[in-house]
């Protein structure tokens, strides 16, 4: 028996020797290396400083107010570009909504470390807030993801701040004070990003809890704001929206409901293009998880209708479709153009791969749910006569924060608390501790985007007043006040 056992080369384990390193994780790190995501963070200082972020350099070729406008709205329905342009009219916050590709183009000549992330594009202080989930409780997060995109981190923070300011001119706050939203937005921004870093993966994923984001960023005096807005958003639902919007059909016509015409905002459309939309939640159904399958089963498809939806989405073909239960309750989903993200082409110039998308509209329910905590359950995409589409719940519980209509001190907090937000999104993507690694301890980057968010509020202005005049003068059409 000895014998056999000496013949027999002893079995050791060889530890991390044995596993070779499986594509899709992390590669190991030995005890001690120096070449951690922090570090590397710490040396993109040197090839970009943080100071350096204050830079506002616009090309030779920007396109004015008025072109850039009329560039966005092409391929759009062409007799809702006038309510496009009123909207963007209202003022210059208004008109940065409606000009991501605009503020695209302009960052461009801006520093970026190279360091992407899944980003909103679209990040202004007005594409965040609250909407149900699966259980119907309130969330709050960024909640538009019409331009979303692989790309720096910096153009969602640069665009949110920017918005800060802009939507503190509006409620008439001073310039200390617009300019102190952004800097603290930034701030915000840095240190959530700092403690996500700090956190183990798994509870970095899932940290800083909706309930958790007033102390984290100490916005007591957002409270009765935020509340107020909740107390409406658990009211907006599509049982509401139905029943101010849809009327009882007689027997002769199947029964059930349908849109009333309510236009220009609301309109019925020909049985033809009803039917087209109708047929596509097919091929919807193959983009919504399995398990969703048997509760959108209980449902009929009644009618559909346009609706003109947003600032920047005015003129994108967009669909609300009624579905009613056995019971005659109502469920309405949307079904929206998706569009090449506005940020596309000029990503290449900064260092990002210009890869378009094989469906625009998977390019965005997959952005939203690789940014947001909690998304909507019945999230999916589809094709309507060869032009891709979104589809989403229509007034899932949402509600939104209007940051023109806050006080100094409320300014301040909303600032603080969408920049942690927006940290926690881009954490989902970038590893937080690069990120964290590059925007330091210190102030030195909040000071510097904070002069860049006064400089383009100053620069958007400008494009504002410009636009204003172009109006008046009957360069453009504009229809005001829809």
């Amino acid at each position: 028996m000895g014998e056999i056992a000496a013949a027999v080369p002893e079995q050791r384990s060889t530890g991390h020797a044995r596993i070779p390193h499986v594509p899709g994780f992390a590669k190991r790190t030995p005890a001690g290396a120096t070449d951690s995501p922090k570090e590397r963070g710490k040396a993109l200082r040197g090839r970009v400083p943080r100071s350096t972020h204050d830079t506002l350099s616009l090309a030779a070729d920007r396109p004015d107010a008025v072109r850039a406008v009329e560039e966005s709205s092409r391929d759009r329905v062409p007799e809702l570009a006038p309510i496009r342009v009123g909207r963007m009219t209202a003022s210059p916050f208004a008109f940065l909504r409606g000009s991501a590709g605009l503020m695209a183009h302009d960052l461009v000549g801006s520093p970026v470390t190279g360091v992407g992330a899944q980003i909103c594009g679209d990040a202004h202080a007005a594409n965040f807030g609250l909407y149900g989930d699966a259980r119907g409780r309130l969330v709050i997060d960024l909640n538009d993801f019409d331009e979303t995109v692989f790309g720096p981190w910096e153009w969602d923070l640069k665009r949110l701040a920017t918005s800060l300011v802009l939507a503190g001119r509006e409620t008439g706050a001073s310039e200390d004070t617009c300019r102190a939203a952004a800097f603290d937005t930034v701030g915000a921004y840095r240190r959530t990003m700092r403690l996500l870093a700090r956190l183990p993966a798994l509870d970095a994923w899932n940290a800083i809890a909706d309930e958790e984001l007033v102390s984290h960023t100490d916005a007591r005096d957002l409270l009765g704001t935020l509340e107020r807005v909740s107390e409406k958003a658990r009211n907006n639902t599509s049982a509401r929206f139905a029943a101010r919007s849809t009327e009882s059909v007689t027997d002769t016509e199947g029964g059930g409901r349908r849109f009333v015409d309510a236009p220009p905002v609301l309109r019925r459309v020909p049985d033809e293009e009803a039917a087209a939309v109708a047929a596509s939640l097919g091929a919807y159904l193959k983009t919504v998880s399995e398990d969703r399958l048997p509760l959108l089963a209980r449902y009929a498809v009644h009618d559909v209708a346009f609706r003109v939806v947003g600032t920047g989405s005015v003129g994108t073909r967009s669909y609300v479709v009624l579905l009613l239960d056995h019971r005659g309750e109502p469920l309405v989903l949307q079904v929206k153009e998706a569009r090449p993200s506005a940020l596309l082409p000029h990503l290449p110039a900064v260092g990002f791969p210009d890869a378009a998308p094989d469906h625009e509209g998977r390019r965005v329910v997959m952005g939203q749910k690789r940014m947001q905590v909690v998304s909507d359950i019945l999230l999916g995409w589809t094709t309507v006569d060869g032009r891709p589409f979104q589809v989403r719940q229509f007034r899932n519980r949402k509600g939104s924060v209007d940051a023109t209509a806050l006080t100094p001190d409320q300014l301040d907090d909303y600032g603080r608390m969408t920049g942690a937000l927006l940290a926690r999104a881009h954490a989902h993507s970038a590893d937080p501790r690069l990120i964290a690694g590059y925007c330091g301890k210190n102030e030195e980057l909040d000071e510097a985007i904070a002069a860049f968010a006064v400089a383009y509020a100053d620069r958007t202005t400008a494009d504002h007043t410009d636009l204003v005049k172009a109006v008046n003068n009957g360069r453009i059409a504009a229809e005001r006040g829809v």
